[in-house]
């Protein structure tokens, strides 16, 4: 054979071979960035029942000493992921981002009274806890009136069920077709070679000795993909890191190396696992099944 049509031939087989692992690894960044949705699920929900706000508006008479020492002591209640207290002037800075800069000229003092920001516990941010939460803190002497996000934690319950049903029957979907697509990237490189593999069963090769090669290949392959698709996920992260850095801070390490583990792990198990069939189904082909 030619010295520039082994040199064609090897360009081709370099070009499949980079093309396959590229569309491995674009795949499997679609099931890591599904794992690290699911593996966070339970961050996410908390962080966003967590900056649920109730405000305890404290009666005219209280003092700013006296509002810091009642949001110290609702820190120790066990409802109570985090307290502030809102001044005066933070209150009318607020009030006056929201209706303007002269709204409080028609008032001979300010409207605003102290009030402290309560952040509950994830656990509590349910429709009946938080009644009996709301309960608890209007029966403070200080306490005038608690303003609670009643309709808000309703709808954020109900739809964190509906969210999560679509969001598991999406990341199954997914994964249905990532073993697809995967399969049939394997399926194309090894078909190229089965006139190499026919050759190979005709000197007397046994299934497992004309495996072999494919599997090893294979290994190295999901090994590669699964690192480029890790590499992805990282520097995607960066940028959401960036761009959010408080939603980031929900991922927890230890998960996200445990979705990295898992791109890996289905990265190489679909190759090999694909490959493995593939392989049989062609060692098992007659030669006339070759041409089709």
């Amino acid at each position: 054979m030619p010295r520039q049509e082994k040199r064609l031939i090897r360009k081709r087989i370099i070009n499949a071979y980079l093309s396959s692992v590229i569309s491995i690894s674009l795949v499997l960044l679609l099931t890591g960035i599904a794992a690290l949705l699911i593996v966070n699920a339970g961050s996410v929900t908390r962080y966003l029942k967590e900056n649920m706000r109730v405000s305890v508006l404290l009666k005219d008479e209280v003092s700013e000493d006296q509002a810091r020492n009642f949001a110290t002591m609702l820190e120790t209640r066990p409802y109570v992921h985090a307290a502030r207290v809102i001044t005066r002037e933070e209150g009318a800075e607020e009030l006056k981002s929201m209706l303007g800069e002269d709204f409080l000229d028609v008032f001979e003092s300010s409207p605003v009274p102290l009030s402290v920001d309560v952040n509950l516990a994830a656990e509590y941010v349910q429709p009946d806890s938080l009644a009996l939460v709301t309960g608890a803190l209007a029966a403070s002497p200080l306490v005038d009136e608690v303003e609670t996000p009643q309709s808000l934690v309703e709808t954020l319950t109900t739809n964190l069920a509906r969210i999560s049903v679509v969001l598991g029957v999406f990341i199954l979907l997914l994964l249905f077709i990532s073993f697809v697509l995967i399969n049939n990237t394997v399926r194309v490189n090894v078909f190229a070679r089965r006139f190499t593999i026919h050759t190979m069963k005709l000197v007397g090769a046994t299934r497992g000795f004309i495996r072999a090669p494919f599997m090893r290949a294979a290994l190295v392959q999901g090994l590669v993909a699964s690192a480029l698709a890790v590499g992805m996920l990282w520097a995607l992260l960066s940028a959401v890191r960036k761009s959010f850095p408080e939603l980031f801070a929900i991922f927890e390490p230890h998960q996200l190396l445990i979705v990295c583990g898992i791109v890996v792990v289905c990265g190489v198990l679909l190759c090999v696992v694909s490959t493995y069939f593939v392989v049989n189904k062609l060692v098992a082909a007659s030669k006339d099944d070759l041409y089709y």
